[in-house]
């Protein structure tokens, strides 16, 4: 059973453990951000965290494997707030940037479940399978229990079909939807 969050100080065996670890860790910390100066904020986070769980960890078990996991946590963690985040410190990126309307992108969707229903089945399930599934043609070959060229050739089929439905001359007649754009979308 574990024991609560440890609030008070660590014994010294123990810190002397967590200190030696702090080597490795950086080593860890920067091959995963390749920034020295996060490196050391994830191995600081990571102390800080250890420390204050410290009586979460059973003694016996690997210390390092503890340490390691706590780090590599933090990182994904903080990968996942990063992720959506943008530096522009001047502001001209922000400057730049614009909102399309959302009423034109249900439209548009609303136009496209029209536009898939006059396809033929097999062309339809094709298309959606390539094109919206994201699935390789081997594997929807696989599925439909076809040839991977009468795949392709139904995708392609469906997707000229559907630009003619939709009244689209080219690409940059799509809307913003990636999903859109992968459906009608023909690929090199």
């Amino acid at each position: 059973m574990s024991e609560p969050a440890h609030s008070g100080t660590v014994e010294p065996a123990m810190r002397d453990a967590l200190l030696a670890a702090v080597p490795s860790l950086r080593a860890f910390a920067i091959s995963l951000t390749n920034n020295v100066d996060r490196a050391d904020d994830l191995v600081q986070d990571t102390l800080l965290r250890a420390i204050a769980h410290i009586g979460r960890f059973e003694r016996g078990t690997n210390l390092n494997a503890w340490l390691f996991t706590i780090l590599r946590n933090l990182f994904h963690s903080e990968y996942r707030k990063r992720r959506r985040e943008v530096e522009d410190p001047e502001g001209s990126y922000a400057s730049h940037l614009a909102s399309p309307p959302e009423q034109g992108a249900k439209l548009d969707l609303a136009d496209l479940r029209v536009a898939l229903t006059k396809l033929p089945p097999d062309q339809r399930e094709a298309l959606l399978l390539v094109g919206a599934a994201g699935l390789p043609y081997e594997d929807v070959a696989a599925i439909m229990d076809c040839a991977v060229g009468t795949v392709k050739s139904r995708v392609n089929r469906a997707r000229l079909r559907l630009a003619q439905l939709l009244g689209l001359d080219g690409v940059e007649d799509l809307g913003p939807d990636r999903l859109t754009r992968a459906a009608i979308h023909t690929s090199a």
